[in-house]
């Protein structure tokens, strides 16, 4: 699988429904021998039914928009333990999305530092300089 974003999320983009820089943006850190990406997934349940790969949950920072650059902070998922990790999961975690807890990109190509091996300590996430990804 390369890295896509979740054909689904682009439609609640365009029907207003997700806001990139205000809505609360989530990371999670994903198995892929537990999860395979799918563009049927629509809501982070269909990741994750029951936690199906879910290693470890990270909130976004200082989430940016920059000529259809989506952009945030480096961050950290914390005291992670689990499965040995291949992939990472964005969505929106806002509860007044009115389609709740929509996937937005699956990435399991080019990130430096993958896999990973949680060993109960910090994973620190470095966001690539051009940002997630561009619309």
């Amino acid at each position: 699988m390369a890295n896509a974003l979740y054909p689904f999320f682009k439609e609640s983009l365009s029907n207003k429904e997700v806001d990139l820089d205000t809505d609360a943006m989530k990371a999670t850190l994903i198995d892929s021998a537990d999860y395979t990406y799918s563009a049927s997934h629509r809501t982070y349940v269909n990741a994750t039914v029951p936690d199906v790969g879910k290693v470890a949950v990270a909130t976004l920072a200082s989430l940016t928009i920059a000529l259809g650059v989506f952009d945030s902070a480096d961050f950290s998922w914390t005291t992670v333990t689990g499965d040995v990790s291949e992939a990472i999961i964005i969505w929106d975690d806002t509860p007044t999305t009115p389609i709740a807890d929509v996937l937005c990109a699956f990435y399991d190509t080019g990130m430096t530092g993958m896999p990973v091996t949680p060993n109960g300590g910090n994973i620190n996430v470095t966001v690539h300089s051009s940002g997630w990804w561009a619309l």
